[in-house]
């Protein structure tokens, strides 16, 4: 090999180790500034609008044009009737493996069936009763109370023959994002929590049925007012294409996982729920098999609205992070039509959400909260 060949292959490696040092402090460094956004407050001239609540009287779909939305006037209903909760002080414990959970009994949504025994219930009963639980349409939750101690939370993975519990509260919840409960669910569940009840000799207390129905319909009216999911679309600005690699290294450097639903997800340290995604804006999931092949001409941020506590905060935050993947990506903002997303459009969407979690508010369903997660699971 002459001196010249020597020389090439040389000046290759070290061109090719500069560029490998040069992205790796690239990331380094975009990663640094993200951490900050999160990591302090932002003012920002065009999201500091007073909230103000409304009361929707549809159903709500989100929308980013310059025109800001109309929201029908309507009455929330019982939004400030007394609403009887037993929530204990304490939260369960954040262990792996089974866990036994602190008891949140919410009469607001559910249909509550009271057992009370004289004696400890047979665990062979329980562990019957407790194989039930999906035959009624919507999520069933079993409440268990041994003398002397608080309400727990019980199920087949929790249940032990140790326990004796000597009364119990059955909840059928009301409403989900597919509609109320039926009257013939609920009429089912009341007859069954009734047979179990004198299977065990307990005293049982129902409510009515017709009234827990017209219960349901109103919380699936104003489920259906609240249930919106803000989105934040990304573009090339010169119609190319945006690569899977580079999608990926920036939804990392950000502090999003991939996940095996084919999106990224940026979850709460704390609490592991979700604070927003990002998805393909086209069909074809984000997987890790296809990242290095993958191309696509548009990336989706998506806010479930009542899932989210604080919900102002973080839009914020994922408004910037928007910013940040459009100005490295070399792409625009737009909404669902691809017309360009103006600074106004980002402030009328912020100003909505905070509309639509007051109205939340009004009705003691906080965004964020175990009734909120229970009702738009």
């Amino acid at each position: 090999m002459s001196d010249l060949q020597i020389s090439l292959v040389i000046i290759g490696a070290v061109i090719i180790v500069g560029v490998v040092i040069f992205n790796r402090i690239q990331l380094a460094r975009y990663h640094r500034k993200v951490q900050n956004v999160f990591r302090h407050e932002h003012d920002d001239v065009l999201l500091n609008d007073e909230r103000k609540p409304v009361f929707g009287g549809g159903r709500i779909e989100p929308q980013f044009g310059d025109e800001a939305p109309s929201i029908p006037d309507a009455a929330v209903g019982s939004a400030n009737t007394p609403v009887d909760r037993q929530i204990a002080d304490d939260q369960p414990a954040k262990e792996p493996g089974v866990q036994r959970k602190t008891a949140g009994i919410d009469s607001m949504i559910n249909y509550i069936a009271d057992i009370r025994a004289n004696s400890p219930i047979p665990h062979e009963k329980l562990i019957d009763l407790l194989q039930q639980k999906f035959d009624y349409g919507k999520p069933v939750r079993w409440f268990g109370l041994q003398e002397g101690q608080s309400w727990e939370e019980i199920s087949l993975d929790t249940l032990s023959p140790r326990n004796t519990y000597i009364q119990l509260k059955g909840c059928l919840q009301l409403a989900d994002r597919s509609g109320p409960v039926t009257e013939i669910n609920l009429s089912r569940f009341r007859d069954m929590a009734e047979d179990f009840s004198a299977q065990v000799q307990a005293e049982v207390e129902c409510p009515d049925i017709s009234e827990a129905h017209a219960r349901a319909i109103d919380l699936d009216k104003f489920c259906a007012d609240v249930d919106v999911i803000m989105g934040i679309n990304i573009i090339s600005k010169d119609g190319g294409a945006f690569v899977g690699t580079k999608i990926r290294a920036l939804a990392e450097a950000s502090g999003f996982r991939l996940e095996s639903d084919g999106v990224f997800k940026y979850r709460d340290s704390e609490t592991n729920e979700v604070m927003f995604s990002l998805g393909n804006f086209e069909s074809a999931p984000f997987l890790p098999a296809n990242m290095r092949t993958l191309t696509t001409h548009g990336i989706t941020f998506l806010l479930d609205v009542p899932r989210v506590a604080n919900g102002e905060r973080v839009f914020d935050q994922m408004a910037h992070i928007a910013r940040l993947f459009s100005s490295t990506l070399n792409g625009i903002l737009v909404d669902d039509n691809r017309v360009p997303l103006s600074e106004n459009g980002v402030k009328r969407s912020r100003q909505r959400l905070a509309d639509i979690q007051s109205n939340m508010a009004v009705r003691n369903i906080a965004a964020g909260s175990e009734t909120a997660l229970n009702l738009f699971d």
